[in-house]
């Protein structure tokens, strides 16, 4: 659009004073024809535009669908896997209570150990004594005591 053409517009459509014979500029369709290109170009663009929306609407829901199967997936597999790792982290806790039950069952054996060397020991003059208290008691005082 030239200057000319662009100042015309600004232009009165008539003179003042009494009116002159011609019919005044239509501004409106004036204005409308030089928009029209400009428009049409616009309109192309929302199309466009649309059109790019909905294809990044589609890759969008892909994305989405497959990033749901994949989480499905690493969730399934994580289950399966749940009980190999949950042994192998409680590996270490067994042989922990291993150790402590080998420690315990030795020590208890020791003591089992010294009870019976003690009770070998013992044994004869409880036997001993024990006779005796049968005997002194079966014959009555002073008839099983030895001579």
């Amino acid at each position: 659009m030239s200057l000319r053409n662009f100042l015309e517009r600004f232009r009165p459509a008539g003179t003042p004073g009494a009116s002159a014979a011609g019919v005044p500029v239509d501004r409106t369709a004036e204005r409308a024809s030089e928009l029209e290109p400009a428009l049409a170009q616009l309109m192309d663009v929302q199309r466009e535009a649309a059109r790019i929306r909905a294809s990044a609407d589609e890759a969008a829901e892909a994305v989405r669908r497959d990033a749901a199967r994949q989480a499905t997936e690493l969730v399934a597999a994580a289950r399966e896997r749940a009980p190999e790792i949950r042994r192998q982290a409680a590996e270490p806790i067994l042989q922990d209570a291993r150790r402590e039950a080998d420690a315990l069952r030795a020590a208890g054996d020791g003591a089992a150990s010294v009870v019976r060397r003690r009770a070998r020991e013992c044994m004869p003059d409880l036997v001993d004594h024990t006779v005796a208290d049968a005997l002194r008691l079966a014959c009555g005082p002073g008839e099983g005591e030895a001579p």
